[in-house]
């Protein structure tokens, strides 16, 4: 293992990340990046943040690296010795953020800027009206995953809070190039390609997605409050068991996805969903704030199964299970070890070969309780906390699911096109019907 401030080797899932990083910016306007966006009652003072937030940045070079190799290949994120550029802050104003879909056409066109250089990984994005703020954090997939990007916001108000100008301290992190014990890694390889060939047997219906480097993504939020959340988590609970309400979600946005599909008359004759999984040890927090630590679960859903939700969250809850108790998420993690050797183009072709290129019908994430666990985020109230990513293409469209401070939030995610004005109005209906909360007004 290798301790060092100034090196950090990239596990199989970083690799992957990087490559659909890659592939996006070929075939998008930007690369593999998302936004947290925090919603506060009450006015950030723009100076006030430009200077508390790049004293804090500008503690972590990590922020400043980019990709490089060794000489056995072993690709690492190359850490300089001190962070040197000032933070990318975008301020701008609105009479109204919360009326109607006036944030999230701010956030929108922040979402879809690319960073500036190979260098640059986080940008910040601060909106006001006369009562309220909205502050989004632009991160890099490559260096953070949706809960490092909240821990990472966590532990800039935790300095605050402790009156502390020095929050890192002295870090280095832990890796190593793994590029040994290769047997292993084949078995976990082998259990990995039997289970995506099982699923390549089947014909998965998936939207068609514009490929020609210039699309953007759009973005739709559901933000449920705080009764209408009880309603849905205690539904959630009554129909697919305690703590089961991501299966219970999902099925939700199984069955709203599924009428699109029946309307559209696409083909197929199942549904193909990737759900993240959070592979957090939790011993160090500080360490597992950077990089990624998610695998994935596939959910394979036959088409004729969608209508009945009992019979859909059982089915779901199932697949959970048996992908679990087989170690999936494990041989998945060691297995992508082995792409690591792979150039970025040529592991983006491997990766379409299995699924002739429709490697999903859209993906799902339910980040679940936020890790930002402070009131106040530079003494204004935090009223919400979501999140924007922009999917990888294909699918191009996914839903992301947070809860924060008592209150449910569901993103549809989707490239310029995949989806008409008339489908996203839908599909809100139709989750608020099925939720049992009922349409918006």
């Amino acid at each position: 293992m290798l301790v060092s401030k100034h090196k950090r080797y990239l596990s199989g899932s970083d690799w992957v990340i990087n490559t659909l990083d890659h592939m996006m910016k070929a075939t998008t306007c930007a690369g593999n990046m998302s936004q947290v966006v925090l919603v506060l009652d009450g006015l950030l003072d723009e100076s006030e943040v430009r200077s508390r937030l790049n004293a804090f940045v500008k503690q972590f070079p990590v922020l400043q690296g980019h990709v490089s190799r060794d000489i056995k290949l072993a690709p690492y994120w190359k850490i300089p010795a001190q962070a040197v550029n000032e933070i990318t802050l975008t301020t701008g104003h609105a009479d109204d953020l919360l009326s109607g879909g006036t944030c999230l056409t701010y956030f929108e066109k922040s979402a879809n800027i690319p960073f500036q250089n190979n260098n640059d990984h986080v940008a910040f994005h601060l909106r006001s009206d006369r009562r309220q703020s909205m502050l989004a954090m632009a991160f890099d997939h490559r260096i953070f995953d949706a809960r490092g990007a909240e821990m990472f916001l966590n532990l800039f108000q935790q300095g605050l809070k402790s009156g502390s100008s020095t929050v890192s301290g002295d870090i280095a992190f832990t890796s190593s190039s793994a590029l040994t014990q290769w047997s292993r890694k084949f078995l976990a390889g082998r259990n990995v390609n039997r289970r995506i060939i099982g699923l390549s047997k089947s014909s998965h219906k998936a939207l068609p997605v514009s490929r020609d480097g210039k699309g953007f993504f759009r973005y739709h939020l559901l933000s449920f409050t705080e009764q209408e959340t009880a309603a849905i988590y205690g539904r959630a609970y009554a129909e697919a068991g305690y703590l089961m309400e991501s299966p219970y979600l999902l099925s939700v946005i199984v069955q709203s996805m599924h009428e699109l599909f029946m309307n559209r008359k696409a083909t197929g004759s199942s549904y193909l969903i990737p759900v993240t999984l959070d592979l957090r040890t939790g011993l160090d927090p500080l360490q597992e704030i950077f990089f990624n630590y998610v695998s994935y679960l596939f959910y394979q859903i036959p088409v004729h199964e969608a209508d009945d939700r009992k019979g859909l969250i059982a089915l779901l809850k199932q697949q959970m299970y048996d992908q679990v108790k087989s170690g999936f998420p494990r041989d998945l993690a060691e297995a992508s070890l082995l792409t690591r050797i792979a150039p970025l183009p040529v592991l983006g072709k491997l990766l379409h070969l299995p699924m002739k290129g429709k490697m999903a019908t859209y993906a799902f994430s339910h980040l679940g309780k936020s890790s930002y666990q402070h009131p106040l985020f530079m003494d204004k109230k935090v009223v919400n906390i979501f999140h924007m990513p922009r999917v990888p293409v294909p699918p191009g469209l996914g839903f992301f699911s947070n809860y924060c401070n008592g209150r449910l939030n569901v993103v549809m995610s989707y490239l310029d096109g995949v989806l008409a004005n008339d489908d996203v109005l839908s599909l809100d209906r139709g989750i608020r019907e099925r939720f049992g909360v009922g349409s918006v007004a």
